[in-house]
Formats: structure tokens, sequence, C-alpha cells
């Protein structure tokens, strides 16, 4: 009996389970390696890494030389592929924001969306999808997220564990830590084109027609008070800045963001940024602080990011008080959606006001009203042109001058062949165009509109 056992005992241990193994040990080493490399970096580079002097390329190139030392220090063998792998995400790691690097040196993706550590999403052309970068720890993950926001001096801590930064191409960030995210750090990126888009990229995506840039070039020109709504992700902030392009080089022009985002082209430009409290509390600067401070600086147009509080009463008084063609953006799905919205703002900013005395001063300020969505094909279309024309007994009264044709169906890719039409409805802002000598082309609003009064 002993004797069988004996005799089937070294046949238990299962061969094929080895080869599947094997990869492992090489894995592990080159993490280890990767770890030690880095370690070695941060004793090599010292105090160069927070040296002002010294810039993002000068300081990369070093680190790349310091890195090819450490390797072949360690003397492992490595592939050149490897090799080149590893000094790459080292650099990423130490340098650059880990992960995420690829990620934003991917034109293609457009936002990136980290939920924890080991899952990130991006959106590429319209349509979100997990990938497989993930990063090593929630340590790391919070390493990059500190790493971001102290560069454009803003801070995140137990005691302030959310906040809105930018990184230095625009790209609008916005972290959560523990304890309000529950699963580990969250992280996300809207990423801005490096090259702004411009009115032609707009018409090739679909956005808008040629006829209706004309248009809004007169708008603007015409320095009629210009809305853009839409929720989020559709593009406000890139259909801001295309309207921006219009704005004459002759204008001064004031911007007031709470994270540096416009990419206003023209030179004659004061940017102007909110900045949060400090850690004892203190030394807040709202939107509304800056707004105001703004109509003393002589500002010809006034372009605000975007309206969230009780700064959009001091913008409807500004517009009301002399500083036509200001531009800003407001969360709103539809443009009666965003009239009620600038009325609850208005609210918010703590003034006693009868909702008529709003009303009154918001179809007095605001001219046009230009709605934004993103579709169910993942396009971003401007869906109506509106105007605000005046009041109606109690009811601010719109009309629409443009609105997207969804009759037209879709193509065989499942995208909306439809596009922004003219109503046929001739706007009462025309006659401001022939009083300041603008002209558009009949085609604009339907060659049958009689563009003379």
């Amino acid at each position: 009996m002993r004797a069988t056992k004996l005799a089937t005992k070294p046949a238990a241990p299962p061969v094929p389970s080895a080869p599947v193994e094997a990869p492992k040990p090489r894995i592990d080493a080159f993490a280890g390696l990767k770890q030690r490399a880095a370690t070695a970096l941060f004793e090599r580079m010292g105090s160069r890494f927070n040296d002002s002097a010294v810039t993002e390329e000068e300081l990369r190139t070093a680190a790349r030389e310091e890195l090819s030392q450490v390797i072949d220090a360690e003397q492992v063998p490595l592939t050149p592929d490897e090799r080149r792998r590893l000094i790459r995400d080292v650099a990423d790691d130490v340098l650059g924001l880990g992960p995420l690097q690829r990620l934003l040196d991917d034109e293609a993706v457009t936002e990136i969306m980290v939920n924890r550590m080991d899952q990130i999403y991006v959106e590429r052309a319209g349509k979100i999808e997990l990938t497989g970068s993930r990063f090593s720890s929630e340590e790391h993950l919070r390493r990059v997220i500190e790493r971001i926001v102290s560069k454009v001096g803003r801070r995140i801590d137990e005691s302030s564990p959310l906040v809105d930064a930018r990184l230095e191409d625009g790209s609008r960030v916005n972290a959560v830590i523990p304890p309000l995210a529950v699963n580990g750090s969250s992280l996300t990126i809207r990423k801005f084109s490096k090259t702004p888009l411009t009115v032609q990229n707009l018409i090739d995506f679909g956005t808008l027609t040629p006829e209706m840039a004309e248009l809004l070039d007169a708008c603007v020109k015409a320095k009629l008070n210009i809305i853009v709504s839409g929720g989020t992700g559709t593009g406000k902030t890139t259909l801001l800045n295309v309207l921006s392009s219009y704005l004459p080089e002759t204008d001064r022009i004031v911007t007031i963001e709470d994270a540096v985002e416009l990419q206003i082209q023209q030179h004659h430009v004061v940017r102007l940024e909110s900045r949060p409290a400090n850690t004892e509390g203190k030394g807040a600067v709202s939107i509304r602080d800056l707004l105001r401070n703004s109509l003393r600086m002589r500002p010809d147009r006034i372009v605000v990011g975007e309206v969230r509080g009780g700064e959009s009463l001091d913008m409807l008084q500004a517009m009301n008080t002399g500083h036509d063609g200001s531009l800003s953006t407001v969360h709103a799905n539809s443009p009666r959606d965003a009239v009620a919205r600038l009325e609850t703002l208005v609210l918010m900013a703590g003034m006693d006001l009868p909702l008529r005395a709003i009303r009154e001063q918001l179809a007095s300020a605001v001219d046009l009203i230009i709605q934004i969505g993103r579709l169910r094909d993942g396009t971003r279309r401007i869906t109506h042109v509106t105007e605000v024309q005046g009041m109606e007994g109690d009811i601010v009264t719109l009309q629409d001058a443009f609105v997207f044709d969804y009759s037209a169906g879709l193509d065989q890719a499942g995208r909306f062949l439809g596009k922004p039409i003219p109503t046929g409805i001739r706007p009462r802002f025309i006659e401001r165009f022939e009083d300041m000598g603008i002209t558009v082309s009949p085609a604009v609003f339907g060659a049958n509109i009689p563009m003379g009064r």
C-alpha cells in the first residue's frame, strides 16, 4: 500500500503550469527596474525639478540623459524597444502625468476620465471607451493630481478635497479625492486643442454652416450681447473661442474665468482668473469680484467664461450700461431654459428683486442665444440661433432664426445628415446691422427675406 503511494507521488504536480507562469519574473523585474530608475533619477536631479529657471524641455532632456546613465549602471540586459519604453515610462512618471501622458499626447482623445487608479476611460470621436492604462497605486494617482493643481497655485487635501484647475495648454481639470470620492481619487481632463479650432473647422465638423458663420460674424461685429448655451461637454467654450475670433483687433478685451481656458487670438487682451481661498479660508477672489473690477478697466468687450452664480446680475448690468458686444456661456438645454437659468442665477446674487425686473433686465441685455448640443451620434451641432426680442406681458419673447433639421435622417454610419437651417423669419437685429453698415447676404436667412427696411 505504501509502495503504491510512493509510486504515484511524483506524478502529482501538473506539468503544463510551468510555461504559463514563466513570463511573470520578467514583468516583475521590469517593474522593479522602473521603480529603482525613478528613485535614482530623483536623487540625481534633486532641486532641478523645482527650479523655475529651467524650462520643461530642458528638464526633460536632462532627465533622459540621467536616466540613460542610471539604466547603464543597473547592467540589466534590455532590448532597444524595452530601453526606450523604460525611459519614456519613467520620464512620464517623474516629469509628466504618468499613464495619462500618452492619452494627452493622443490627438484623437478629447476627454480623459479617471474613475479610480485602475479604471481610465477616454472619449474618442464622441464615444466613451475604457483604456488599458492604469496607475500603479492610489498614491501614484494622488501625486499626479497634486502635480497638476500645484502648477496653477491650487491645492487639494483633506480640508479641500475637490478642485478645478487647468493644464499648461488650457485643458480643463477637475479632481476629487477621498473622503468625497468613495472608490478612490477621481480625475477628469477635458482636453483643448493645441491649435485653436477655427470657424472652418466647425464648418467641416458640421457644427455650423457657412451661412450661420456669416451671421455670427456680423452679430459679433455689430456688438450684440451673445450667450452660448448648452449642456456639459457640448463645446460651449470651443464655440466661444471661435466667436471671439470675430472680435476686432482695435477693441480692448477683458476675459474673466474660473480657470483660464479661452484662447483669444487678439493682442489687446487682459486675462483675469478667479482665486480660491487659502488654507485659512481667506483671500478668495470670485468671478463676481473680477467682473465688477473689469468695469473700471475701460473694456470694449467683456468675455466671461461661464456664469454660474450671482455674477450673472453684474454681467446683465454691464451689458445694459454701455458694454455692448459681451460674450458668455451658461449651462442649459434650450434657449428658453437658458433664460430661466439666467433668472435663477440672478436671484442667487442675493438681491431682493422682483421677477419682472429681472426679466426686463435680461430682455434688454441679451440679444442672441446660441444653443449647442451633443447629439446621440457623438457630434456637436448648433441646434438653435435664437433672438431675444423683448417682453410681452411678463414673458421674455424669443424668436428662432436657425433650427437644426432633424428630419433629414441619418447616414449609414448613424450620423445626422441634417444641418441648422433658417426659419425664414427676419430678425429685428438686421436693422442694427444696417445702422452700422454691416451687410449679410440674403441667402443667410433664406433668399425670400428682404434685407432692406
